[in-house]
């Protein structure tokens, strides 16, 4: 699950940096908002992977010790 979502962070750090690019050919305060936007959109969504990971993995953990204590 984490290469389609590298490769999903990877795409989107692509456009933000095409957009600004953009912006600075065209001198648009908005296209480089917009690159900015889509920048720490890319990097939430490491975060959130990540978090989420963790969050899954206790809760696994969580689950394994109440199995183990309702069998016993």
């Amino acid at each position: 699950m984490l290469v389609p979502i590298l490769i999903i962070d990877v795409a989107l750090v692509a456009w933000s940096l095409h957009l600004m690019q953009e912006a600075i050919a065209h001198r648009e305060f908005s296209l480089m908002l917009a690159g900015t936007l889509v920048a720490i959109s890319a990097a939430a969504l490491v975060v959130v992977y990540f978090l989420m990971g963790s969050c899954m993995l206790h809760l696994t953990e969580m689950s394994a010790r109440v199995h183990e204590i309702i069998t016993y």
